[in-house]
């Protein structure tokens, strides 16, 4: 085990830090790979809710928070991990707009039922064993929450290279991007268009596909979104650190 400091990149907490110990099954969220997701999130981190699951050290939930996030809520079934997410919170003196819920993730989202109809953000980085052993588990999770979150919200998923993503539903619709060994996908939950309607209604439907990248991430997104067939295969390897793979965020 190595005791280690996770800095906060940016925003009102921005240069606070986090200590934790790493090992085999905490390897807390590469700072670049962090940097990615809320980049690309941009102008969707504030005044949403960001639902950091598999919490781990928690330094997801804090970015977004310092980020401007309406709230951040915690979900990690290790006691001593969410102890320490309460403590930071209390820490940083942003403890009403943090909740740590103490659970087991797979059985909190069969129960979930979001609140107000408002868009939300999702992040799950889930401790790599589970892509493995638990791999249809997780995909069940992730279809669960996509059936249950609200239009515009967002869902984001860290994996590690060489985990197969062509489960995910609508896969053409996903932003995909690799970061050395970490690999991070987006989707949108779209609300329907009026064409949409029409065509539920009987009306003749558009026969052109929908643009497998989502106009929903380009209204938002601080960064620029990849060609439309990209894939984590196409991209070069950037800043590989075995070192520094993250199962537990």
């Amino acid at each position: 085990m190595q005791r280690t400091q996770i800095r906060i990149v940016s925003g009102s907490l921005r240069g606070r830090k986090i200590e934790c110990l790493v090992h085999e099954s905490m390897r807390p969220t590469p700072q670049m790979v962090r940097e990615a997701l809320f980049s690309i999130l941009g102008n969707a981190v504030p005044g949403r809710v960001f639902y950091d699951i598999f919490s781990g050290t928690g330094v997801n939930g804090f970015e977004a928070i310092s980020r401007g996030a309406k709230q951040s809520v915690f979900l990690e079934r290790d006691p001593k991990l969410a102890n320490e997410i309460e403590r930071y919170l209390n820490r940083f003196t942003v403890t009403d707009r943090g909740q740590v819920i103490r659970t087991d993730v797979y059985r909190w989202a069969e129960r979930w039922i979001p609140l107000g109809g408002k868009p939300v953000n999702l992040f799950l980085s889930p401790p790599f064993p589970d892509l493995g052993a638990r791999h249809e588990a997780f995909e069940k999770l992730v279809r669960t929450l996509i059936q249950k979150m609200p239009d515009n919200s967002v869902i984001a998923l860290q994996t590690e290279d060489g985990y197969a993503l062509d489960w995910l539903p609508d896969l053409d619709q996903w932003d995909i991007r690799k970061y050395g060994r970490n690999v991070l996908a987006f989707w949108v939950k779209e609300a329907p268009d009026a064409d949409d309607a029409d065509a539920d209604n009987g009306a003749e439907a558009d026969a052109s596909p929908k643009s497998p990248r989502s106009s929903a991430i380009r209204e938002f997104s601080g960064d620029s979104l990849p060609d439309s067939n990209r894939r984590p295969a196409d991209d070069a390897d950037a800043g590989d650190d075995s070192t520094s793979t993250s199962d537990r965020a």
